[in-house]
Order: C-alpha cells, then structure tokens, then sequence
C-alpha cells in the first residue's frame, strides 16, 4: 500500500521539480544599447540576477545559489577578483569560468549548472554563456547586492546626498594636481634616500670615534675616581711614612687623571665636528623621511580623488568608513589594495532603532551635481528616513564631496563590517537575520602581514609616492550570531 501510495506521489513530485524548471526566470537583456554596469542585484528568493547600468537594468539571468546549510549570504559585496578560467582547490577542481569573486574566503558569482533551484555550496552560479559575457563588461570594484527578496534601484534624491555636488574646478584640475604630487612625492623619496644613505655614512665614519670617547671618557673617570681615594688616603695617613706613600700615589694619580683629561678634551675637540655633521645628517634623515610620507600622501590623496568613493555607515559601530580603489595590486598576491585611511565616528539619531540596509549610488551627472538611485535590502526604515537619522562628519563631506564621481556609493546598514573586509576588499557586510551556511562553511581568510617598519622604509611603495595602504582588520566589531569568525586574507588565494 505504502509502495504503491509513493509510485502515485513520485510523478507529482516529479512534476513539480519540472514546473519549477520551468519557471526559472528566464536570461534576457534591456531592449537598448547597455552602458557599464554599476551592480549587480542577485534575488534569492527568485533565483535571479540583474545587472544595472547608469539608466536600469541592461542583463537578467537565472541562478543557483547555495543549498540549505551551505546558503549564500545574503549582504553587501563588491568584485574583489577576476578570474576567467578558475578552478577550485576545495571541491575537486571543479571548473568555475569567468569567476568574480566576492569574498576571499569563497564566495563568488561564476559559471555554472543551472539545475532550476539552489544547488551551489554557498557561491552565485550564473549560464556559462552569460557569465563569459558579463567578464569583461565588469571591473574589481563594482557593487554586488545579494538580497533575499527581489530588490530594484530606484531614483533617489535626499538632502544628504546633495552635499555631493562635485566641484568642477576641482574635478577638472586633478589629473593636473594628481600628476604633480606624484612628481614631488618621487623627489621626496629621491631626497629621503639620499639623505638617509648621507646620514648612514656619517654615522659609520663616526663610530670609531665616538667609540674611542667613550673608553677615554671612562678611563677618565677611573684615573679621577683613584685620585679622590687618594687624596682620602693622605688625609687618613696617621704617620709621616703612611702620609708619604699616600701623597706619592695620589701624585701619580693627579697626573694620571691630568693626561686623561687632556687626551679626552683634545679627542673631543678634533671628533666634535665630525659627531656634529653625523648628528646632523641623522636630523636631516628624519626630517626628509616626514617630508617623503607627507608628500607620498598629498599624491596618494590626489589620485584617490579621481575614484569613485564608497561610504559604509554602520549603526552597530556608529562608525563611518571610506574606500576607495588604489588600483595597486596586493604585495601579498590577489586582487588590488583598496584605500581605508578614512574611518570616523558618526552621530545617527534614535542609535538604538533599527536603520535597515540601504544602498545610495550615484549612477550619473546632472544638472544638480549626481544623479542617485536607492536599493533597500532590509526595510528595517525606509530609506529616506534611514538618512534623515544620520549627520554625516563635516571634515569627510570636506575631503570627499567636492571630487564625488558617478560609481561613488553610500551604504548605511545596522550590521557592522564583516571581518573578511580588509585591505584588499571594498566593503563585506552581510545581514545578521539570514542563513549564511556558506559563509560559516569556509576557513575565515587570512593574510601576511607585513612588518610596519617595512611600510615605514618604503619597501612596498613604488617610485611615484603611491604606497600600498595595508589595513588591518577593522577594531573591534559587534560579532554576528549566525556567521562565523573572519581573520585575515592568504598570502596566496586558494580557490574554494
């Protein structure tokens, strides 16, 4: 009866499986001419992804992403690497074409069987046709939104945003400036060196007589140490012999005390010019090294004016963080370094009620300065109430706004930065409330530390002053209950 009760069934369910192959969404493109993509938006919930251009959507496609337990997070990520013929060191070597990845712990959008439903451990599969198509239409730095119901850009105007207005003047003199204090940080590194190698020299030419000071100086000390117990000793003498033989010792000792004094004088006077300039040259090492990183930064500062920024807003940090993308490739190997020298308090109204996450980008100019649009992955607060609540610092708006660029982004969340941002990411923030089996799955990332004193003596700078920026994990963050520990990123990138 059973038996018979599960061969009636197995048609149905089959039946069913097919039903929902079948209204897989289909891969179709925008009925116009498609400009960059700016993001992605991948939909759990439909199994879809939809790449967007300044003007909307131009590409659509079905998915697969994670299986229960292995879920694909659901979050705010960006393009950290490319890789057109990927394969995996996790799983069997198993092709993964035109990879994009997301996360350096695994995650990432790539190639793959469709079977009509999640299916992948954890990754973002797309049509192997559409995925090779979208390769090289896309750049390390573009936003990927993985929502777990349907979310769409929107149009968006809020006085915050308006702040951005960038500065034509200012905009159109910095390739000019960026140029220039790429050429000043160069010749301070040129001086810097020179100075330190002077002030090298010096001080080995130095040595021998600053060593030969300090014996004389301590022989000094002892002939006038031995001539004080001297001339205790003749006024200790209770007879005329014992006073005799303490005045001829405490003579020797006068003498001896004298000859010391004059050779240490004499030495002193004859090395004093020599330790003066090696005293010097070390001075004038220390002041060109300020110089070197002063100006390495104003050209560091120039270029990164001509990125798009991108602002991350965290209620569980109050912290608001900056990156952008230096577009110099990790010392360590794998993907480009993304500039985080920015990262400051910021006040947000009512901090203990929940924001959402919302993502604000400017996709375009117009008359107004940026054209922006809002995604809203979690309506905690819809968006415009979500940044009414927040007051953004006065000295970033000054730094940033007036270079604001079309791809510039703001994203305002209540989830604090996930551990696997680092200094090779954009921003890594994923949402406490969905499964997140995919990410907990994979060994947190890890990375090679370099020695500070190695950045310090510009080991891993280039000629122009435009240094690789190593940061360190991000302080102490509000850890999620459903994810698992992030460390830092590997010295090489091992694939899932």
């Amino acid at each position: 009866m059973f038996a018979a009760m599960v061969a009636l069934m197995a048609p149905t369910a089959d039946a069913a499986a097919k039903q929902a192959r079948r209204a897989q969404p289909a891969e179709t493109a925008a009925p116009r001419e498609a400009g960059e993509p700016i993001m992605a938006i991948v939909s759990i919930k439909s199994q879809q992804v939809t790449f967007y251009d300044a003007e909307g959507w131009i590409l659509r496609a079905p998915v697969s992403t994670g299986v229960n337990g292995r879920e694909t997070p659901a979050g705010v990520f960006a393009i950290v690497e490319k890789d057109k013929d990927h394969h995996s060191t996790m799983y069997d070597d198993a092709w993964m074409p035109n990879m994009l990845r997301i996360t350096w712990n695994g995650l990432a959008l790539h190639g793959g069987p469709l079977p009509g439903y999640a299916a992948s451990h954890g990754c973002v599969r797309m049509p192997y046709g559409f995925a090779e198509k979208l390769f090289d239409k896309t750049r390390i730095g573009m936003r990927v939104i993985i929502s777990p119901d349907d979310a769409a850009p929107v149009d968006f105007s809020h006085p915050a945003l308006s702040l951005f207005v960038p500065n034509t003047e200012v905009v159109a003199a910095a390739p000019a400036k960026a140029e220039m204090l790429s050429r000043e940080a160069a010749d301070a590194a040129t001086s810097a060196a020179e100075a330190k190698k002077t002030a090298v020299t010096a001080a080995r030419e130095s040595a021998p007589l600053a060593a030969s000071l300090r014996k004389l100086e301590r022989l000094k000390a002892r002939a006038d140490a031995k001539l004080v117990s001297a001339d205790k000793a003749v006024a200790a003498a209770r007879t005329d012999q014992a006073r005799a033989k303490a005045e001829d010792r405490r003579q020797k000792a006068a003498a001896k005390a004298a000859e010391l004094g004059i050779q240490f004088d004499t030495a002193k006077t004859n090395a004093s010019s020599k330790l003066d300039a090696a005293s010097a040259a070390k001075e004038a090492a220390k002041t060109a090294q300020t110089k070197k990183a002063d100006a390495a930064k104003a050209a560091l500062d120039a270029k990164l004016a001509l990125e798009p920024v991108s602002i991350y807003i965290s209620r569980a940090t109050r912290t608001l963080y900056v990156r952008r993308n230096t577009h110099k490739p990790a010392p360590d190997g794998g993907g480009e370094v993304f500039d985080a020298t920015i990262e400051v308090p910021v006040t947000i109204r009512d901090p203990g009620k929940p924001l959402g996450t919302h993502v604000f980008t400017a996709v375009a100019r117009n008359d107004a300065g940026l054209r922006w649009t809002a995604v809203t992955v979690e309506n905690r607060e819809d968006a415009k109430s979500a940044l009414d609540r927040i007051t953004i610092p006065k000295e970033v708006l000054d730094r940033i706004a007036p270079t604001a660029l079309p791809r510039s982004s703001i994203v305002v969340s209540d989830e604090p930065l996930s551990e696997e941002t680092n200094y090779r990411t954009e921003f890594v923030a994923v949402l406490s409330d969905q499964p997140q089996g995919g990410f907990i799955t994979r060994k947190p990332s890890e990375v090679l530390m370099v020695d500070d004193n190695d950045w310090g003596n510009g080991n891993w700078r280039d000629d122009d002053g435009f240094g690789f920026f190593l940061q360190r994990n991000p302080g102490p963050q509000p850890r999620n209950t459903r994810r698992g520990g992030g460390q830092l990123f590997p010295p090489e990138q091992p694939g899932w």
